[in-house]
């Protein structure tokens, strides 16, 4: 069945099926057309002498043609939209998110599963490597829970690692969390996230992505997937990341689009934690607490989470003294504190059960409060 371009919805589909239309070229195209099904049916004389790209108007001419493969693609994501729990975002109506809308490339639609109501809370975006140190994980994780309980919905990328750490500390605090995907949000990527994702969307929270639905992973979708990230939120907060991770591209989106940069200071011999320097460095805020982002984004702290907080564990052992939030190898803790290396092992092994110091293959740290 040909689809009804005279209907917004699939002219707004239909146009992000040609090839070498994205986010700018509809930009461009929504100065010099009041909506895409005014583009579809213009005449293409008139197109090429606004120079659009050849291939864009190969494209069209296959579609008015009625090319079998982008009907059967616009018929199919219709069939996955009419799926419970499933719908699409289109950037011209009103339940489109406003944040997204103000960045400078928003995407023509966004594919949704779970709540979209979700979209439209204060959210703030936390990213990081893919290769956390424990603390840094544990960081996250905290840090996106008591986020959480403040009001706020915390936004990633689903990716392995700080993002992972990032969803799970909201669904902690049984908060909800959007996870914005590189890929299609039929093919899970990375896999082992797929109960990660379920649980997302049971506790109300949305996974979201302008890829079409069965598009698998490939590198420069994942650029556009951090624009959505910082776009969605107030700010981003990058927790740990090394110079060349993609969480300062999505630093850098969000500077683009006005919203706020926070980086978390780090050991300086922690490869993890030079990306962050490089933003302090650059002017990003310095967090060192929950509190100095909500103060930045002038947001009231909820008095739960005061309220909720764990009071202090202080341990009677002398090792405790010795141990800081930087690993540090048995050896060096019974040469400082004067313990033999017996009762230091088995020391350790008793704080780390009770949850309160960190093994890594860097050696033992506390654990975040």
């Amino acid at each position: 069945m040909f689809p009804d371009l005279s209907d917004s919805r699939q002219a707004w589909l239909a146009l992000t099926l040609l090839d070498g239309v994205g986010p700018r070229f509809i930009q461009r195209l929504l100065q010099e057309f009041p909506s895409p099904r005014h583009f579809l049916s213009a005449d293409i004389a008139a197109l090429r002498a606004l120079g659009i790209a050849p291939r864009i108007l190969d494209s069209l001419a296959a579609l008015r043609r009625r090319d079998p493969a982008l009907l059967a693609r616009i018929e199919q994501v219709l069939e996955w939209q009419a799926q419970p729990g499933q719908q699409i975002l289109y950037r011209d109506e009103p339940n489109y998110p406003d944040a997204l809308r103000q960045i400078a490339d928003p995407p023509a639609l966004l594919f949704v599963r779970g709540d979209p109501a979700a979209l439209h809370d204060p959210q703030i975006a936390m990213v990081g490597t893919r290769h956390p140190s424990p603390l840094g994980a544990e960081t996250a994780h905290a840090f996106a829970r008591e986020f959480t309980r403040s009001g706020l919905t915390v936004t990633s990328g689903m990716a392995l690692g700080i993002d992972g750490a990032c969803h799970r500390g909201a669904l902690a605090a049984a908060g909800q969390t959007v996870a914005v995907w590189g890929t299609g949000l039929d093919r899970c990527y990375p896999a082992r996230h797929r109960k990660l994702a379920e649980q997302i969307v049971e506790q109300g929270g949305a996974l979201v992505s302008e890829m079409w639905p069965e598009m698998g992973p490939q590198p420069g979708q994942f650029p556009r997937r951090n624009r959505i990230i910082s776009g969605l939120s107030l700010g981003t907060l990058v927790v740990e990341a090394s110079l060349n991770s993609g969480s300062l591209i999505t630093a850098r989106l969000a500077l683009e689009q006005n919203r706020e940069v926070f980086a978390m200071p780090g050991s300086i011999h922690n490869v993890q934690a030079r990306g962050c320097h490089r933003l302090l460095r650059e002017g990003a805020c310095l967090v060192e607490s929950v509190q100095d982002v909500l103060d930045v984004l002038q947001l009231p702290l909820l008095s739960a989470l005061q309220s909720d907080a764990e009071p202090t564990r202080e341990p009677s052992t002398p090792l405790w003294r010795w141990l800081g939030f930087e690993p540090v190898s048995p050896d060096w803790l019974a040469q400082h504190s004067g313990m033999p290396i017996p009762q230091v092992m088995q020391t350790l092994l008793e704080l780390e059960l009770d949850g309160l110091v960190l093994n890594s293959a860097q050696g033992f740290c506390r654990a975040r409060p």
